[in-house]
């Protein structure tokens, strides 16, 4: 199991175009056959920041979600150009 967090910044003014974005990428990243969760969150208090939590069954289901096409319109055509920030964060599960 591969689960990973991706944590990005935006602009105020940029904020209904990110979450329609991240509506997208969320429907269409939840069909891929590897995907075992995809869920962009808002944080508390800081709702210019989105954390976007993701687990695949392994590092190749992973990697296929990066060639999608979704991927490249939503996250590469959108987030990708409006982030002022970007931290990944791998993780290891305890149990």
């Amino acid at each position: 199991m591969v689960s990973f967090t991706v944590r990005m910044a935006f602009r105020d003014e940029d904020r209904e175009e990110i979450a329609a974005a991240l509506r997208m990428l969320a429907v269409e990243s939840r069909k891929e056959p590897g995907c075992v969760s995809y869920i962009p969150h808002v944080l508390d208090g800081s709702p210019d920041t989105v954390l976007i939590y993701e687990q695949y069954v392994d590092e190749a289901a992973a990697e296929h979600h990066r060639g999608t096409p979704h991927f490249a319109k939503y996250a590469v055509g959108v987030l990708y150009q409006k982030m002022l920030d970007r931290q990944l964060e791998n993780l290891i599960a305890l149990a």
